[in-house]
């Protein structure tokens, strides 16, 4: 289970920025709290969620995408392996 801190959302950007995409921080109609420009590798969340929601959204979408191991470090894989066990056990 995540903790809903900001450390834990500060851990989710970092793996995505090692992964090779860029967290961005904007306004918009969002319909869910966060969304993937797939042809630019950009996750866009919606600034104005709470955390609980922005750290969902995040690992929502980490939980999804391909993301290679090989670019991760042992911590980092570790923590991406926590978060798509946690989907299972939902």
């Amino acid at each position: 289970m995540l903790t809903m801190t900001a450390h834990t959302l500060e851990k989710l950007e970092l793996l995505l920025k090692t992964a090779g995409y860029r967290v961005r921080y904007e306004k918009g109609n969002f319909k869910t709290g966060a969304c993937l420009l797939q042809s630019s590798r950009v996750v866009v969340v919606n600034k104005f969620a709470n955390l609980d929601s922005k750290i969902a959204s995040v690992a929502d979408l980490a939980r999804t995408l391909e993301i290679d191991y090989k670019l991760l470090d042992e911590k980092q894989a570790a923590f991406l392996h926590q978060i798509k066990q946690t989907q299972l056990q939902l």
